[in-house]
């Protein structure tokens, strides 16, 4: 799926039986427009078992037209089938082949159906979406001024910048007033915020963040919710000889592991089961690095507990007393 467009191809007998392709436009139709060409080819769209990728927004109108129309959609991890291309062998990187490729994971993998976000927690995305690409251009602009005022730029070009520093500030603070408010219009996001914030290392942005994913997909383990920010640990063994350093394997969006970085850090001094469990791997000689993205995957399991268990975090949990 781009912006344009939609390559599509069709496996009626399998990987094995015959391709057929289609390229439709992309827009508010195009559901319609795919429902209406499976038909033509004798395939009915009941029937049928729709794979996707997620690329930005671009793949949003066929998916929720599709899920409306009932028709049993599922929305690919991009990297996932990147991965089981180079699995099939195939490299090359076009449209029309990546059709084929998720037309063939669909046949072998059989992914999950697709749920859309309920209305609050999609607007709420956008507005984090937002406030992430205003830090983004603060930090740009306040990285241009920095390097002008090194030099002798001329005056205006300096007031210039500064005003668009304080103009993004300014928006910063109007978009964060909105979540702020949008959450407290709705009474499970603002418990659901509370019950993320009672963990030490959460705060207001982790919580932000953490509850438009957590509620956003329809995880059932908290091993997901890892899995799904990048945050698990991959390993790299074989036989004798290959002993590679175990890493964090970082599929995912970055923007929310920076966030957890930063809560790792704070719950190593602050929370007793993230700082254990920290304190544990250093003392089996782990690197630093891997006890902090130890730290981080706590955090993520947390979060996800007192969410699926609507408990807040209680910090005596499993300490033993006299």
């Amino acid at each position: 799926i781009s912006k344009r467009f939609i390559d599509v191809c069709l496996l009626v007998d399998g990987i094995k039986g015959k391709r057929k392709t289609k390229v439709l436009p992309n827009d508010p139709n195009s559901a319609q427009a795919l429902a209406q060409w499976l038909i033509l080819q004798k395939c009915d769209p009941s029937q049928a078992h729709i794979i996707m990728e997620a690329t930005g927004v671009y793949h949003e109108h066929l998916a929720y037209g599709l899920h409306v129309a009932g028709i049993l959609v599922s929305v690919a991890n991009p990297h996932r089938v990147r991965e089981f291309a180079k699995g099939m062998g195939i490299l090359t990187k076009t449209d029309r082949v990546d059709a084929y490729v998720l037309a063939s994971y669909g046949c072998l993998k059989q992914p999950d159906s697709w749920v859309p976000p309920s209305q609050e927690i999609k607007k709420l995305r956008a507005l984090l979406q937002h406030r992430d690409s205003l830090l983004n251009d603060k930090q740009r602009v306040e990285n241009r001024l920095g390097t002008l005022k090194s030099t002798t730029p001329p005056e205006e070009v300096v007031t210039s910048l500064e005003s668009m520093v304080q103009h993004l500030k300014d928006e910063l603070e109007h978009i964060e007033h909105l979540i702020k408010a949008h959450i407290e219009k709705h009474p499970g996001l603002k418990k659901d915020l509370a019950l993320l914030k009672s963990i030490d290392g959460v705060g207001e942005q982790i919580g932000w963040n953490m509850l438009a994913i957590i509620r956003g997909n329809h995880f059932r383990s908290a091993e997901q919710v890892a899995a799904y920010l990048g945050v698990i640990p991959v390993e790299r063994r074989s036989g004798t000889s290959v002993h590679g350093r175990a890493s964090l394997s970082k599929i995912g969006p970055p923007g929310i592991r920076a966030k957890l970085y930063m809560g790792a850090i704070a719950a190593i001094s602050h929370n007793r089961h993230v700082k254990a469990q920290y304190t544990r791997l250093l003392l089996k000689g782990k690197v630093k690095m891997l006890a902090i993205g130890a730290a981080m995957r706590k955090l993520v399991h947390l979060c996800y507990g007192v969410l699926h268990t609507q408990q807040p975090y209680d910090k005596n949990y499993g300490v033993v007393t006299d």
